[in-house]
């Protein structure tokens, strides 16, 4: 019987959080550093200048523009202002965080179950009805990296009645390849009711930060000024998010994004090479659909030095890392696989 790679001195790689494995941009992480300066003093509640840049560079008024903990937080706030209607449609195998939201909020879902990897938008739509306070998309999906094409969703949202709004959640816009795949923006401008969630977590790497934004149609502006909480975000996610959208950066961010789509290619050939299913992917991590086999899968990774999140009976997510990290990735599950785990 063989073993899985041994931890030996090597610190433990942690592929489960969806983290960008590259560090602040030095100018980026100056300013953080030169703001601790003034940690006695309160952010500002309105977020002006993060809300105008947003505006400057998405090409809507500031009034469009909501700003707080990440798109998660957003997508809370978004859906407790959006009441009072009592359903909340949403994809049954996507971001984990959805049921508790809708239940946060005091909310009833609505879980539609997957068609394959992807959203059953057929399915959703139809179980649309007068008690339905909002659709939930996310694209690309979490956790199974799965993209909705422009065609599907332009068909979708003309089946769904005005005064629903859509949230799209592009929390890994940024890391898509497949020119198929809409900008969320793009939908915002030709329908009433899309709202777009997105964040400075996982591509711009200010995950510590907390910080993300939405977009929604104006008159979503003064209901979700009635609920949520003041002086999010910090003064420090406020200026890191501000800096990082400074046409300098853009070309930093645009290699960094290539690259990982690259070492995402790698990864999955790599896994698919020693005999793994993995879906596909335009996200910055992988999805094994290994069902039964994941939770055991997951221990065998973590007692080898390697985190993985495990959803039980269903599957294994797994960030792309650095190329180290993810060659012991593959090491390992090799070592698996070998074992007949």
């Amino acid at each position: 019987m063989t073993t899985a790679t041994p931890v030996g001195t090597q610190p433990p790689a942690d592929l489960s959080m969806n983290e960008t494995p590259y560090p602040p941009l030095p100018s980026i992480r100056r300013i953080v550093e030169d703001g601790a300066a003034a940690l006695q003093r309160y952010p500002d509640r309105t977020a002006a200048a993060l809300r105008g840049a947003l505006a400057a560079r998405l090409g809507v008024g500031p009034e469009s523009i909501l700003v707080g903990p990440g798109s998660a937080g957003l997508c809370q706030h978004l859906v407790q202002a959006l009441g009072p209607r009592p359903e909340v449609v949403h994809p049954a195998l996507s971001f984990e965080g959805y049921p508790l939201i809708i239940r946060n909020v005091g909310a009833r879902g609505v879980p539609v179950p997957m068609d394959g990897y992807r959203h059953d938008l057929p399915a959703m739509a139809a179980a649309v009805t007068d008690q339905t306070r909002c659709v939930l998309l996310c694209n690309p999906n979490n956790p199974t990296g799965a993209v909705l094409h422009r065609d599907e969703i332009e068909a979708f949202l003309a089946r769904i009645p005005a005064d629903v709004p859509v949230i799209i959640d592009e929390a890994y816009r940024e890391f898509v390849t497949d020119p198929q795949v809409p900008d969320g923006m793009d939908l915002f401008r030709a329908h009433d009711n899309v709202c777009v969630l997105r964040t400075f977590s996982k591509a711009y790497g200010l995950a510590a930060l907390r910080v993300g934004y939405a977009v929604v149609p104006p008159r979503v502006t003064p209901l979700a000024g009635m609920v949520g909480a003041v002086f999010f975000p910090n003064t420090l996610a406020q200026a890191a998010a501000v800096a990082s959208l400074d046409e300098a950066v853009a070309p930093e961010l645009t290699r960094r994004c290539a690259d990982l789509a690259s070492a995402r290619a790698r990864l999955i050939d790599g896994l698919r090479g020693i005999g793994l299913t993995v879906a596909p992917s335009e996200a910055n991590f992988v999805w094994l659909p290994l069902g039964e086999r994941a939770v055991p899968f997951a221990e065998r990774a973590r007692d080898a030095g390697i985190l993985v999140m495990a959803l039980p009976g269903a599957g294994v997510r797994i960030t792309v890392g650095t190329d180290e990290a993810n060659e012991r990735l593959c090491a390992v599950a090799r070592s698996i696989l070998a074992d007949g785990d």
